[in-house]
Formats: C-alpha cells, sequence, structure tokens
C-alpha cells in the first residue's frame, strides 16, 4: 500500500462553460460582476469593458478553450475579474456555480505543455473538472495571432518566417511542495516549460516519455533520494548527457564532492540565487 505524503488543496471558484464545468483559482479573482443586457452587448462588441475606471479587455473563456459558443444576445453576462502579475483581464461565463476547496491532481506528462491547464480534481459526485488559467490562455492565443492581412509584405513575412522553438523543458526534482511550485513559477517566467517530480521514483516513471533540457534535483527524498536517481541517470544511454543541477540544504563539501563524482554538472544551495540558476541554465543549455 502506498499512501500520498502531502496533498495539494486548493480554493477554486466553479464555474460553467457551456457543458462544461471548469475551476478558477480563488487567488485569481478580484471580483464577480453582473453586467445588463445592453451592457453586455457593449463590451462584446467592444472587446473590453470599463472597471473601476479602468479599462479592461474582455475575453469568452469558451473561446480561450476553443470552442464554438453559441450566445444568446438577450442575455446578462457574468464576468470575472481576474489579477495576473502585471495585469488585470475579464473573463465572460455562462455561469458561476460557487467556491470549493478541491484537492488539486497532477495532470501528467500528457497535458503538461498545453496552455493554461493548472491541474485538475474530482467533485464529490466523481465528475473530473480542469483547473484553468485564463490569463494563460490569452497569452497562448495571442501568441497564436497572426498580422493584419491588410499588411501583405509583413503577412507573407510572417508566413516565411521560421516557427518559434518551443521552450526547454526544465524537470524540477523535490519532495517539498513549496519547492516545486516556486520553481514551477520562476522558471516559467523566463519562458522555460516545466515538468515536476515529487522524488526520484516520480522522476524516472516520467523520464520514460520525455528528455528534458535539464534537471534540477534535490537529495533527500523519499522513496529514491536524489544520489540514487543520479547514479540511475548516468547509467541510462538516453539520459546520461542531461544536465544535472543539485539544489540543496546539504551544502558541505563532501555532499558536493559525492555529486559530481556521480555526475552532477553542478551544485547550488539552498535557498539559491536566480541569477546564478539562469546562468547555470544558459550555459547548459542552447536555444
Amino acid at each position: 500500500m502506498i499512501l500520498p505524503l502531502t496533498l495539494a488543496t486548493a480554493q477554486v471558484v466553479l464555474a460553467t462553460v457551456g457543458q462544461r464545468q471548469l475551476a478558477l483559482p480563488s487567488a485569481m479573482v478580484q471580483e464577480v460582476v453582473q453586467l445588463s443586457v445592453d451592457r453586455a452587448q457593449l463590451a462584446r462588441q467592444a472587446g473590453g469593458m470599463d472597471w473601476r475606471g479602468e479599462q479592461l479587455p474582455l475575453h469568452h473563456l469558451g473561446t480561450l478553450l476553443g470552442e464554438r459558443l453559441v450566445r444568446l444576445s438577450d442575455q446578462p453576462a457574468t464576468i470575472v475579474i481576474l489579477r495576473g502579475v502585471d495585469r488585470l483581464l475579464a473573463v465572460e461565463l455562462d455561469a458561476i456555480v460557487g467556491n470549493r476547496e478541491v484537492v488539486v491532481k497532477n495532470i501528467g506528462p500528457q497535458l503538461i505543455r498545453v496552455p493554461g491547464i493548472a491541474g485538475a480534481t474530482i467533485l464529490a459526485d466523481g465528475s473530473i473538472v480542469l483547473i484553468v488559467n485564463p490569463l494563460s490562455l490569452v497569452q497562448s492565443d495571442n501568441a497564436k495571432r497572426i498580422p493584419n492581412n491588410s499588411d501583405t509584405a509583413s503577412s507573407a513575412a510572417a508566413r516565411h518566417a521560421p516557427e518559434t522553438p518551443e521552450a526547454p523543458v526544465i524537470m524540477v526534482v523535490d519532495d517539498s511542495l513549496t519547492v516545486r511550485r516556486v520553481s514551477e513559477r520562476f522558471l516559467q517566467r523566463h519562458r522555460y516549460s516545466v515538468v515536476l517530480a515529487r522524488d526520484g521514483l516520480d522522476a524516472l516513471e516520467k523520464l520514460q516519455t520525455l528528455v528534458p533540457a535539464a534537471m534540477l534535483l534535490d537529495i533527500e527524498m523519499p522513496r529514491m533520494d536524489g544520489f540514487d536517481l543520479l547514479r540511475n541517470l548516468r547509467q541510462d544511454e538516453r539520459l546520461r548527457h542531461v544536465p544535472v543541477i543539485m539544489i540543496t540544504s546539504r551544502t558541505a563539501p563532501r555532499h558536493r564532492d559525492h555529486a559530481l563524482q556521480l555526475g552532477a554538472s553542478s551544485c547550488l544551495g539552498k535557498p539559491y540565487r536566480e541569477t546564478e540558476l539562469l546562468a547555470l541554465l544558459a550555459q547548459f543549455i542552447v536555444r
């Protein structure tokens, strides 16, 4: 019998879009606004709305999810005001179900690169609900837009321009949920894709389907520690060349020397300096 050592819980706002139920992180939701029919029509036509004296872009969550909308023009609108790191966004929903505290489930390597999906949860009735981040969906949608067709030369240049390469994948292996989440947000801000693993065995399972550009590896972890995982990596022909940066509170020279002997590319102590980590990643990864 294997029991989880930790469970990640989160407060979410349950909402409906078409026939689908979704969850939004409550920490992002500033306010829920109900617009009358007339105000809703004006906001939809303008693609934005005024909120407390600030003009916010307006998107429908169904559109961001790639669904075809059947929207009735004589219906009021339910709007959630979302706050990101550096901006506000207005998102229209079909309805708000209410607030819940849910257990967050990892979405696995199959969906890790899908923009806007922060996790999933299972409700009391057994239904699976995705936890979405509309801000990431908007960023992804903007990245896919092409220039205005009225500018023929610009459009032609865009069509023949090389595709933007995918973000390098960094695997973060640490038994601390807080460390994993903080590292994930930090790396994503610097345009890395991130895969998380809670210990060595979890990492080995996920490495069966991917080869990351680099790994950030803790030492003290349950089931399989960082030294054992590193030893396995260096014995695997497919993974032996992956750069591994050990990030650990064990800063004694003997631990550092042992990690380097096993094949670590570098060692950093906790808490690490972000500039130092970025410099190492830039050294090991060719974009």
